[in-house]
């Protein structure tokens, strides 16, 4: 997959298969600009109606070659137009070579996993992570989340001893799969959503940060009342954009072994998550539906 500028078009080419996204784009525009008169024939609305359909008609195919694994409909619908910029072009092409040449994880289908569970206007809680977990059978889709039966990683167990302090009646639940927290609204998501096996931050750079950038963006600006959990730099780095005056934000250490005695064990981060979220009309979360 390729693009290409041919004079004033910009072209996506696969194969033999060209789609002139710009051409409906620019003659839109310039319908919209252009003062017609005199002897000049001015579109119908049908017309402009047409030009319109076949430009979101040709961003839509673009769209779903880009991204042909399962994307949440409603996530779709509203940050789409990043699956046709020439960044993720450029990005999946990446991540389909690195699956020619190596394991990475996670699988396809698991990579846009966050997105089904949830509507993305049903959000209220966002707990930003890093990059997937690098060995086998661990990542699908979730920050901090592990597929069954692996048990859960250090910084999970950090997580799951908070919470025990946290929320009255909180167990262990024996595995680390948060599945049941994201069909609640709490969207686990990492900056860098696919890794090379046994390669830590080996796909970072590459063009997941700017995607997910777009995804926390949508989010501040169009919904209210948010809870955003940041721990650790990284994740209050990524934050920056989030507008306090609408949303949330607590921060506090990672829940890494290496940071977590430096304000994570102590928080209180999911027992206040619900007191906000009560305080913004929203349902509180059980963090003990695991």
């Amino acid at each position: 997959m390729t693009w290409q500028n041919n004079g004033d078009v910009a072209v996506f080419v696969k194969g033999s298969e060209k789609l002139q996204l710009s051409y409906f784009t620019q003659l839109w525009t310039r319908q919209k600009k252009e003062q017609v008169s005199g002897e000049n024939m001015q579109l119908s609305e049908e017309q402009l109606h047409q030009i319109e359909k076949n430009r979101r008609v040709a961003l839509e195919r673009l769209a779903s070659r880009n991204v042909p694994v399962p994307v949440g409909e409603s996530w779709r619908r509203q940050i789409g137009t990043e699956f046709t910029k020439p960044y993720f072009t450029k990005l999946m092409s990446f991540v389909t070579m690195e699956r020619k040449c190596f394991t990475v994880y996670p699988s396809p289908e698991q990579v846009f996993y966050c997105t089904t569970l949830c509507a993305i206007e049903d959000v209220k809680v966002v707990i930003l992570g890093q990059d997937p977990y690098h060995h086998p059978g661990q990542a699908h889709g979730l920050a901090f989340s592990v597929l069954r039966p692996k048990p859960p990683p250090p910084s999970l167990e950090n997580i799951f001893t908070e919470l025990k302090e946290d929320i009255v009646g909180f167990r262990h639940p024996g595995h680390g799969d948060l599945t049941e927290w994201a069909k609640q609204g709490v969207l686990l998501l990492n900056s860098v959503l696919t890794v090379r096996a046994l390669q830590p931050t080996s796909h970072e750079g590459q063009g997941w940060e700017i995607f997910t950038d777009a995804v926390v963006l949508w989010l501040s600006r169009n919904l209210n009342g948010l809870v955003f959990l940041l721990w650790g730099s990284y994740a209050q780095r990524k934050g920056r954009v989030i507008d306090r005056k609408r949303h949330h934000v607590l921060e506090t250490s990672h829940p890494s072994p290496y940071s977590a005695q430096l304000g994570f064990f102590g928080c209180r981060h999911f027992s206040k998550t619900n007191i906000l979220l009560k305080a913004s009309g929203k349902k509180p979360v059980d963090w003990k539906a695991l």
